[in-house]
């Protein structure tokens, strides 16, 4: 037996000799640092390997991997009876007084999106309207073709739209595609729908802008429905949902779906009409547009243009948020800043 295999034998008996009279966690880390550590004869020994022979290197391999494997396991050992120990007499010496209350799970809040949208479908379902979930992700004919805006149309290019690697696929860029879907399954009965959800379009972010926007349409087919049913509808939601006093307006517009068509706007809650910068100094916000929808529209849903009539609104949820509770930036809504979520 060589030298250096004498010595890690000897190394080997006083370190097990000297874990046996440790009897404390820091104790034991002392041991662990002088037999297992950087500096101990074990570590050294198998950094020195390249200076053995090649007869002595697996003589001298062997013993020092045997020596560190029965400080390792004897460590693990006498680590377990320490903890325990440490347990039970931390168990005897300290009181724990099990009639103390629990801590209170803090409780969530609602965004305040979802709150607005809460309201919405409240207002509107006194009003008789069912919600029509539709898909965000379209294809290019529920999202323009259908609702008269056709591949040469000029319109298309106002849309800002996220396309796929699938030509024929898209984000939607508004809920209005619902209104054909919705048609469809519904026929021939009578239509009265609200549509929810998320539209994307690639936008500049301002105080009043953003990417992924939340929107609801609103979609009513039957005989004899007249631009004034839309009117007093619109009327009817914005007061019951922004109080008596809430101003609005129509703007004569045009959209492709609808004919005749409308912009939808309410008096700036900021400046009360003065102009801001939320309403770019117009003194009004743009809610939505609106319209009667338009006969082509009609027949793709399989409606008959000559017997039934329809109106449809589509406005934003984000805008509807920021009036509601006066929120100056609508980027104050996706920033997941606590200290503003913790308002509502």
């Amino acid at each position: 037996m060589s030298e250096i295999e004498l010595n890690l034998q000897t190394e080997q008996e006083k370190g097990l000799q000297s874990l046996a009279a440790i009897n404390s966690l820091p104790e034991l880390e002392v041991w662990k640092q002088s037999f297992l550590g950087k500096s101990s004869l074990v570590m050294t020994t198998f950094g020195k390997m390249g200076s053995f022979s090649k007869e002595e290197r697996p003589l001298v391999g062997k013993a020092v991997n045997a020596v560190k494997v029965a400080f390792e396991a004897a460590f693990a050992s006498k680590e377990e009876v320490l903890k325990r120990d440490a347990l039970l007499q931390s168990m005897e010496s300290e009181k724990l007084d099990v009639s103390l209350p629990g801590r209170a799970a803090r409780r969530g809040r609602l965004h305040p999106i979802n709150l607005s949208l809460r309201e919405i479908y409240r207002i509107f379902g006194d009003m008789g309207f069912q919600v029509y979930s539709s898909p965000e992700v379209e294809t290019d004919d529920m999202n323009f073709t259908y609702l008269n805006i056709p591949p040469y149309h000029p319109s298309r290019d106002m849309w800002d739209t996220f396309y796929t690697e699938d030509e024929n696929v898209l984000l939607r860029t508004h809920t209005s595609p619902g209104q054909v879907r919705s048609m469809r399954e519904y026929y021939p009965n009578p239509v009265r729908v609200i549509l929810p959800g998320a539209c994307m379009r690639y936008e500049q972010l301002d105080q009043s802008h953003e990417i992924e926007f939340m929107q609801f349409e609103l979609l009513v087919v039957d005989k004899g429905i007249t631009f004034a049913d839309l009117k007093g509808t619109i009327e009817d939601f914005t007061k019951r949902m922004f109080g008596p006093g809430a101003d609005t307006r129509f703007r004569p517009s045009h959209f492709p779906f609808t004919e005749p068509s409308a912009e939808l706007d309410m008096a700036c809650v900021f400046c009360g009409g003065s102009g801001c910068g939320v309403c770019h100094g117009t003194g009004w916000i743009e809610l939505g547009g609106c319209g009667m929808v338009h006969p082509r529209v009609l027949q793709y849903g399989g409606y008959d243009p000559e017997v039934y009539s329809g109106f449809a609104a589509g406005v934003g949820i984000d805008r509807t948020t920021l009036l509601r509770y006066h929120i100056d930036d609508i980027r104050y809504l996706r920033n997941n800043d606590i200290r503003f979520l913790e308002q509502f």
